[in-house]
């Protein structure tokens, strides 16, 4: 049954209380003004949409999905629990449109990577219909996410369900990739718990707090017909690869890397679990790995690894953060004791974060306003990490999106980092191993 066709459910006229799940709570813990969790969804169309019609289909949306209609619950610093209440509408408009202009993109990014849609009112999204300057018959969508209440591929979920109620044709997402079954042997890791690199400094950093953005389309990597890798194994190997080749360049002494990859077992159709639904896992690299004449390997290893990660049985944060989170003492006091171990743990924080989105399941065809032919999305930054690469493909395009904390890196930084990811992507290409 298709999002068009399923009932609008029943909603209670009480407020329901649902508590923070363990991701809502850390990220909660450890919220900075300076440099807002956002998540950042851009879809280009190639026509305009109608703005009372687009309005209407994703508010319709919002209720057909109702776990995204939800503000955080006002409480005492000494309660147990954070919770979500659940509302029967928005609090607030959700969709706007800002004024047009030759900068009118530029200055949506900025929106999306410095203004998080408060956690006070329902829902904590926000979706901007911008018009671009460089086709003006089309539009793009925003869709700015405060992610400590949800992740991208669950707003996603409700986009498609948007688009298919705008324009009334199916955006029942498509099949996924077929693999072969095969046994997940152990695999040894290597790194143990040696500190990993961390991206270092670039040449034009920014003093401000913040994070800055470059995005950019390349073609998707080919890869030989049966091979073992994927390609999501090619851009973990691009990923560390590039940040070896910056690290090299600006001195650093050779270090093993971690690489936090988010792993999402969720159904893309339309009882898709609505909120942050990712778990994430490390996946390690040996400083004597990261060479370009060591890509066969690499590759092999990077199969062996992300597969055995992805097969792993785990809390989503790991063991830690679910014991950190159990309702035993008050939030504030928990709230405090979270930030104080992350900053303890900051030099053994991943050295960054790959969320390869893959594919886009869904057509997101808007009728008249067509069908998305470009998504790009973005994931914070903030430091010690200070680097996040985003990944997506949609009409056989690879769209990547570069997101860095500004205090780390630059404009120009972002461009060079992302010649070496494109560098060492296409050298991922047609390798038997």
């Amino acid at each position: 049954m298709t999002a068009l066709h399923r009932p609008v459910p029943h909603r209670p006229t009480e407020r329901r209380r649902v508590p923070f799940p363990v991701v809502d709570e850390i990220a909660r813990h450890c919220l900075q003004d300076e440099e807002p969790e956002t998540v950042h969804i851009e879809v280009h169309l190639p026509g305009p949409v109608d703005g009372e019609r687009l309005t209407r289909a994703f508010t319709e949306a919002l209720v057909l999905h109702p776990r995204i209609l939800m503000r955080e619950a006002a409480g005492p610093w000494y309660r147990r629990r954070y919770t979500w209440e659940l509302t029967d509408g928005p609090d607030v408009p959700v969709v706007s449109f800002p004024e047009p202009g030759a900068d009118a993109l530029a200055r949506a990014r900025r929106r999306a990577l410095s203004e998080a849609p408060p956690l006070n009112a329902s829902p904590p999204v926000r979706l901007e219909v911008v018009r671009d300057a460089g086709r003006p018959d089309g539009c793009v969508l925003f869709l700015v996410i405060n992610h400590t209440a949800l992740d991208g591929p669950a707003c996603l979920r409700v986009l498609a369900t948007a688009a298919e109620l705008y324009g009334g044709r199916d955006n029942a997402p498509a099949a996924a990739p077929v693999r072969a079954e095969e046994a997940v042997a152990p695999v040894r890791m290597p790194g143990g718990s040696a500190r990993p690199a961390h991206v270092a400094p670039g040449r034009s950093p920014e003093p401000r707090p913040g994070n800055g953005m470059l995005i950019a389309e390349l073609p998707v990597p080919k890869r030989p017909k049966g091979a073992p890798y994927t390609v999501n194994d090619q851009l973990m190997t691009a990923t560390a690869l590039m940040i070896a080749h910056w690290n090299r360049d600006r001195g650093r002494a050779p270090r093993p890397m971690r690489i936090t990859m988010p792993v999402d077992d969720r159904p893309r159709d339309a009882g898709m679990p609505i909120g942050n639904g990712t778990r994430l896992v490390e996946v390690p690299f040996a400083a004597a790995e990261l060479h370009a004449e060591r890509i066969p390997g690499l590759l092999r290893t990077t199969s062996l690894r992300t597969r055995a990660l992805k097969a792993l049985d785990r809390p989503q944060l790991g063991h830690g953060a679910a014991l950190l989170t159990a309702p035993v003492l008050p939030v504030g006091v928990r709230a405090a004791l979270t930030r104080g171990l992350r900053r303890a743990a900051a030099p053994w924080t991943s050295t960054t974060l790959l969320s390869n989105i893959g594919r886009i399941p869904y057509a997101l065809d808007f009728g008249d306003a067509g069908r998305a032919h470009a998504v790009w999305f973005s994931a914070p930054a903030r430091l010690p990490r200070g680097l996040t690469v985003t990944t997506a493909s949609t009409a056989g395009r690879l769209h990547l999106a570069l997101r860095w904390s500004r205090t780390l890196l630059g404009p120009r930084d972002g461009v060079r980092l992302r010649e070496l990811f494109e560098e060492y992507l296409h050298a991922t290409e047609g390798v038997a191993v």
